[in-house]
């Protein structure tokens, strides 16, 4: 549990049905007893998996002004900050001066950065904030990108063992992140092969795979990684989650085991195993729905009859609420322990 003078700085998106943005990180926060300040960036309907939503978006001039509204009322003193998805290079450039302001003031301040640009190949936001989120990394204590977002900001094509090398250095050497967390990595063939045997599924499922790495004074970053399940069918909102609740158990300076753990290890360790509890339930729950709200992706039907889709992202939302348990860790049955990958660096592609 977080102790009682930690409070979170969130701005993201936030949506007025589901549970993706702030939406899927404030209550989890909330839940492991972090006091949470929320700005959201826009101010949507739902999330763009429905097809269609509707609502606005903040400039960064109202950014601005609720930034400097708290600073004058004395208010704007976090000890930890979370930033995700910003649609432009002017509002994200707005976060980026507070960020830097907030480090200014109190360098031991935790910054969780999540640089929410999009997945399987696709921007979502606009190009111009790539080069404000390579400017943004120097500040972040941890970054959460997705497979897609790491080879965005660094330009690295990530496709054999070499270049994920790479793509890790870039964020360590070059940009001087100390703690890096990539989740939701497929697991193909030349990844599952490189990976210690103490890792390695061994079953014939489909799985993912997330991996910490931490960087050390002069020598090369300790890594660490596990696998989980994949399980069918789209969810919205897991990222966000997933970096809330790495966030709220990263806790620098913990005791730890040594090279078998690091303080990022430890809270991708919690954050993987209760996200993936919390699919798992949601998952559960699709199964019950009726059958009109199961049906599977088919872009020509959504397309002639958008209910059809509304139904299906309406049984996927994130069963937050009837996972707060889980998220508590009250009723989490199993935490998957990100394993050392210590050969990580010696091996060659």
């Amino acid at each position: 549990m977080a102790l009682t003078a930690e409070r979170v700085l969130s701005i993201q998106s936030h949506v007025v049905f589901g549970y993706v943005g702030g939406k899927a990180a404030v209550f989890p926060l909330q839940c492991l007893g972090y006091d949470v300040d929320v700005v959201n960036t826009v101010h949507f309907s739902n999330h763009a998996g429905y097809g269609r939503s509707g609502g606005t978006k903040a400039s960064a001039g109202e950014l601005n002004a609720i930034i400097e509204s708290m600073e004058f009322n004395e208010l704007l003193a976090p000890t930890r900050l979370l930033t995700g998805y910003v649609p432009g290079a002017e509002g994200l450039s707005a976060i980026a001066g507070l960020a830097r302001k907030l480090k200014e003031r109190r360098p031991e301040m935790i910054y969780l950065l999540d640089p929410v640009m999009g997945d399987a190949g696709r921007l979502y936001v606009a190009a111009d904030v790539i080069p404000v989120y390579r400017e943004m990394l120097p500040l972040a204590t941890l970054i959460a990108p997705n497979w897609f977002e790491v080879e965005t900001l660094t330009q690295v094509p990530l496709n054999d063992l070499a270049s994920l090398q790479r793509a890790l250095r870039i964020l360590h050497d070059e940009y001087h992140v100390p703690n890096v967390v990539l989740s939701s990595i497929p697991l193909k063939p030349w990844l599952f092969e490189a990976l210690p045997q103490s890792i390695r599924p061994t079953d014939d499922s489909e799985y993912l795979l997330c991996i910490s790495s931490s960087s050390t004074p002069n020598s090369t970053s300790i890594v660490h990684a596990q696998c989980v399940p994949l399980l069918p069918g789209y969810f919205s909102g897991v990222g966000d989650l997933f970096s809330a609740l790495l966030l709220a158990h990263f806790h620098p300076g913990t005791q730890l085991c040594g090279k078998e753990e690091t303080p990022v290890s430890y809270a991708a360790s919690h954050a993987l195993s209760k996200t993936h509890a919390v699919l798992c339930i949601t998952h559960q729950h699709s199964e019950t729905l009726p059958e009109e709200e199961r049906q599977p992706t088919d872009d020509e039907k959504d397309a002639s009859e958008p209910l059809r889709r509304t139904r299906r992202m309406r049984g996927r939302e994130l069963r937050l609420i009837q996972g707060q348990d889980i998220i508590r860790g009250t009723s989490l049955k199993d935490c998957r322990r990100l394993q050392p990958w210590e050969a990580f660096w010696d091996l060659k592609a």
